[in-house]
């Protein structure tokens, strides 16, 4: 009898230690108020990270979306508000207008529908946004920081905002990687107020395209920092074009056309093709562009007026915010490629020296030390600042001033990614929150630095957390895959 008692006690805890590792539903299962638009959609939380799956119809993933980051959402909204107003001297109520007027007719009807949905979502969860809300949270990057600046311009105005430089990121195939196929990754630069909420990472399965997994912000339907996998067998990621100036009110929106091309391209000349489709300007970026089915990647650099592909299966290209194109950087940019102590500029010798000196040798092992490597190349010392590929502005008393960060200014590495054609094969990556191996605390900071006393409120705590596998599919924190 005894052993019976065990045995049915070991049953009750198997069962109950299974039911907590199981994702968290949109709605209790069997719960009356459950909506069947929810079906197949699931949220989990690992190491920093909140991973949803988002399944079906463009409205059905968006109401998804809406339903299950509602209060990440509901945060970002709170917090961009006023930090675009105190940064761009514009009101949310500017960039709604915009996001109407200007954006919307250029929305495909697929997106417009999603986009929707995300309304929808937030409205079942009591969170009050509406349609030019999230079109101008998902123009976050375009907006405020190409549209604003033109706009500026032409009103006889000096620019309030600039084109930003955000982020460390490489592609390499061939003979530079250690089993001659494709490796790349990728790590987030951004203020704190947005950068510290950048940890979604969404695995949408849609009705048509290819499968995506990648990462983002709440409430907006690309990556915004585009690192991601496609079942299509592309690797995709960007570092922006730094002090880029240029933009065309009647084109489509930029996080449309990235969005459309990480769900619909097959192949690196389909990305292509529809990033030039209406090319508006906004977030001129240059692209690292991977196909694991033939193992050739490309540089693809995007500004307004001019864009160049090189593409290769044997070599490696970096991104570090540096203008490639002479002509793209003299006649679309004030980049300037003598300033050897800039930002761009040493991060791009950085990477030069990392590549020639692990040529034949790059893994995923590399790919995660080189997106945390903390090596200032003008004083040759490790000292995490605005000179190192993972960058931390907050410490350094040069700041960087063309990209409107002052000196201790709250921004720089907050999260990043490696994956390779391997992992990438199995719709797989590897992720880190915060910059590696250190913390940004908000009490320290606003002590020692109250000039920032104004991001009190918005600015959050962003712990460093391990580098952790993700996979799409992966339906608990466990990890275990169904796709």
């Amino acid at each position: 009898m005894l052993s019976r008692r065990l045995v049915s006690i070991g049953l009750i805890a198997f069962f109950l230690a299974a039911a907590a590792a199981r994702p968290s539903p949109a709605a209790p299962p069997g719960s009356p108020t459950s909506d069947p638009r929810l079906a197949g959609a699931y949220r989990f939380e690992r190491d920093g990270w909140v991973y949803i799956h988002l399944e079906g119809s463009p409205k059905r993933i968006g109401f998804q979306h809406g339903v299950l980051l509602a209060p990440e959402i509901g945060d970002l909204l709170r917090v961009i508000k006023p930090f675009l107003e105190r940064s761009t001297r514009r009101t949310w109520a500017f960039y709604r207008e915009a996001s109407e007027k200007m954006l919307w007719p250029g929305v495909a009807p697929e997106y417009r529908r999603e986009i929707d949905g995300i309304v929808a979502g937030l409205a079942s969860k009591g969170i009050a946004a509406d349609r030019w809300d999230i079109v101008a949270l998902n123009a976050n990057q375009e907006l405020p920081y190409y549209y604003v600046p033109w706009l500026d311009r032409r009103e006889g105005k000096t620019p309030t905002s600039h084109a930003p430089g955000n982020c460390s990121a490489f592609i390499a195939t061939g003979s530079y990687t250690a089993d001659g196929k494709i490796v790349i990754g990728h790590n987030a630069w951004t203020n704190y107020i947005v950068g510290t909420r950048w940890n979604i990472l969404f695995d949408i399965k849609p009705e048509s395209g290819a499968r995506i997994l990648m990462d983002g912000l709440p409430g907006v339907i690309t990556s915004d920092d585009d690192f991601g996998v496609t079942s299509a067998g592309l690797v995709i990621t960007e570092t922006t074009i730094t002090q880029f100036e240029g933009w065309d009110p009647k084109g489509k929106p930029e996080f449309v056309r990235a969005r459309k091309a990480m769900q619909h391209a097959r192949s690196i000349d389909e990305f292509v093709a529809i990033m030039l489709d209406g090319n508006n300007g906004g977030y001129a970026n240059d692209w690292l562009l991977g196909d694991i089915k033939t193992g050739e990647i490309a540089l693809f650099e995007l500004g307004l007026k001019h864009h160049m592909v090189k593409r290769t299966r044997d070599g490696c290209f970096y991104g570090a915010n540096y203008p490639e194109s002479p002509r793209l950087r003299r006649e679309e940019t004030t980049f300037n490629p003598r300033n050897s102590a800039s930002s761009p500029n040493a991060r791009r010798t950085r990477w030069g020296q990392l590549v020639a000196r692990h040529r034949g040798k790059i893994d995923l092992d590399l790919a995660r030390r080189f997106e945390a490597d903390d090596l200032d190349v003008i004083t040759d010392r490790r000292e995490a600042n605005e000179r190192t590929l993972c960058g931390r502005v907050e410490i350094s008393p040069r700041g960087v001033p063309e990209w409107d960060w002052p000196p201790y200014f709250p921004g720089g590495t907050v999260q990043s990614k490696v994956t390779s054609a391997v992992l990438a094969g199995r719709m797989a990556l590897w992720a880190e929150v915060g910059h590696h191996g250190s913390d940004f605390l908000t009490g320290p900071f606003l002590a020692q630095h109250p000039e920032y006393n104004w991001t009190r409120g918005l600015i959050k705590d962003m712990k460093a957390a391990p580098w952790s596998r993700f996979e799409s599919g992966m339906d608990t924190v466990g990890g275990t895959a169904k796709r």
